[in-house]
This record gives C-alpha cells, sequence and structure tokens, in this order.
C-alpha cells in the first residue's frame, strides 16, 4: 500500500482500526490467478506478540485449497469514504479527491485444526454478539450437537501470521486548517453515511480546526 507520510498512522492505530472493523477482503494466489473472498474475522496473537487474524470460508471456496502457510495472503480491511469536491475548499486552485480509512494485513495463512475451528467460530461470533449488548449473545450451544457438527464441516478455519501492517488514513491532514474545516462541515451536510462518518473522524482528529464555530 502507497501511503503518503501524512496519512500514514502507527502500527498499532492501523492493528486498532482492522480489529474494531472485524470485516475484510482476503486475497490469495492460486498459482494462475488472484482469488478473493470477503470475510468477518478475529484477531489474535502469538506468544511473542506477533498478530494473527482468525476466519473462516466454505470447504469449496478456493482459498481453503491454497492456504500451505508458506505462500503471503493480504487481508484489506477498509473504512468509511468520501468524495471531496474541489469547490469546497476556501483556497483556490484545489483538486478533487476522496477520503477514507483502509488497512492492509499480509502473512501467511494455513488451515486450522478442528479444535481450533470450533474456537474461531466461538470467538468470531462473540465479538460480533457483543456489539448487539443488552441482547444476551448467541452461542453454539443453542444448536443441537448434529447440526453445529454438520456446519462446522461446511466450513475450513484460516489463520493469517501477519508480518506486515499497512495503513493509510486519509483524512486531509496536510491542509490548512480552513481547508480541513470547510471540508469537514460539507461532507457533515452530506446525507451518505460515508460523507458524514469521515466528517466525524475529521473533527475527531483535529478539534483545534473547529474551535471557532458557534457551539448548539
Amino acid at each position: 500500500m502507497y501511503t503518503p507520510p501524512p496519512f500514514k498512522p502507527d502500527r498499532a492505530a492501523s492493528l486498532g482500526f482492522a480489529d474494531a472493523r472485524g470485516f475484510g477482503t482476503v486475497c490469495a494466489w492460486d498459482g494462475s490467478k488472484p482469488i478473493a473472498s470477503p470475510v468477518p474475522f478475529h484477531l489474535g496473537a502469538l506468544n511473542d506478540g506477533t498478530p494473527q487474524a482468525f476466519f473462516h470460508v466454505a470447504r469449496n471456496n478456493p482459498l481453503a485449497k491454497v492456504a500451505d502457510g508458506a505462500t503471503p495472503w493480504l487481508l484489506a480491511v477498509s473504512g468509511s469514504d468520501a468524495y471531496v469536491s474541489a469547490d469546497w475548499y476556501v483556497s483556490p486552485d484545489q483538486v478533487p479527491t476522496w477520503l477514507y480509512q483502509a488497512v492492509h494485513l499480509t502473512g501467511t495463512a494455513r488451515i486450522l485444526s478442528e479444535p481450533e475451528l470450533a474456537r474461531q467460530v466461538d470467538e468470531v461470533s462473540a465479538k460480533f454478539e457483543q456489539r448487539l449488548l443488552p441482547k444476551k449473545p448467541w452461542t453454539s450451544d443453542k444448536m443441537t450437537a448434529g447440526r453445529l457438527e454438520a456446519m462446522r464441516k461446511a466450513i475450513v478455519g484460516i489463520v493469517m501470521t501477519i508480518e506486515t501492517v499497512e495503513g493509510s488514513f486519509k483524512l486531509n491532514q496536510h491542509k490548512s486548517e480552513a481547508d480541513y474545516a470547510a471540508i469537514a462541515a460539507r461532507l457533515g451536510e452530506r446525507s451518505d453515511i460515508g460523507s458524514q462518518q469521515i466528517s466525524s473522524l475529521m473533527r475527531q482528529a483535529r478539534p483545534q480546526a473547529f474551535a471557532g464555530e458557534p457551539q448548539t
């Protein structure tokens, strides 16, 4: 991933973003072409702190056939994004652009054992069930043993040991405060959720740019 210095988050921020997002596109090479699948995932770590991404795919997914533990894979995690018109800047001679957050995780992938797969399924569902509180979390013990076993046989668990962490949080950090505030304000007026979320992120990242705004 190419990331200009103003947009480059540190490693901890990139991993934190990926873990919070929990959904991305995993990409691999099958020997003749790239293959990819969208997957929910959760992060863990080896004893030495090396991060790992855990996920599963359908047993017939081509990715399940190329997790050899040696070939690098890519897990691309994207967040909010928004188009910015050049007309919205205070300064002249600007160009249109696109603001976004994205993280790329690269590393080798291997197949999980059956006990590891059982833990992975429980851990990934627990992660997302937590977001639904105060609903009582769903757990796999709500399923009959036969049905649960059949579902597990239909999937393959995979763990990717992360060797490279790359992030790009492009939020117009290199612009003047006047231009920065103008873009955040215009995005905040848009009706789409991506523009509103980018506006909110910009306000969080540089609150001083909005110090002169009237309090509501």
